[in-house]
């Protein structure tokens, strides 16, 4: 049986974070560009890289917790190949999105939260996108889709299968 790996940042990623220390009054107003750092680097932030992470600046875990619990964006677990969050607030409630989040989780064979076990998807609700005017939204890492509707979900979903075949 092989040790699991401590999370650590390269020497140069170490040398980033110093240097953005250095542009705030304090190491903990400079966390919230470091988490998304190591979510960057480690792929989702555990328990070890919250640690790290809280090591790095010099502040207490509870520090770091509050923040990666509070904001959507943090992800505490490992995640699929494309992460897509659906807006699920009011203009995009209203233009459908609790209906595209049925059809996708139906479509993939999986819950709110969960991975599909190929581990090509995950779907997730999130507050608010910020892009009412394009109701319902699906942000697929990192992308905006506006407008979204099942057929759509379903052209994405058939050529990212596709594309995982021909690799």
């Amino acid at each position: 049986m092989t040790a699991v790996e401590a999370p650590r940042f390269s020497d140069a990623r170490l040398e980033e974070i110093r240097a953005l220390v250095a542009r705030y009054p304090g190491p903990r107003s400079a966390l919230l560009p470091v988490l998304h750092m190591a979510q960057q680097d480690f792929g989702y932030l555990s328990a070890e890289v919250q640690q790290y992470v809280a090591e790095v600046l010099d502040l207490h875990l509870m520090q770091v917790r509050e923040v990666v619990t509070f904001y959507t964006m943090f992800r505490e677990q490992p995640c699929g190949t494309y992460l897509m969050e659906v807006c699920t607030n009011a203009s995009c409630m209203l233009n459908g999105a609790d209906d595209l989040v049925r059809h996708m989780c139906e479509r993939l064979g999986i819950q709110v939260g969960e991975t599909t076990p190929d581990g090509l998807f995950t779907v997730t609700e999130v507050e608010c996108a910020g892009a009412c005017a394009g109701a319902p939204v699906v942000q697929i890492n990192n992308e905006y889709h506006e407008k979204v509707d099942a057929d759509y979900i379903d052209r994405f979903i058939d050529n990212a299968r596709n594309k995982g075949e021909e690799a």
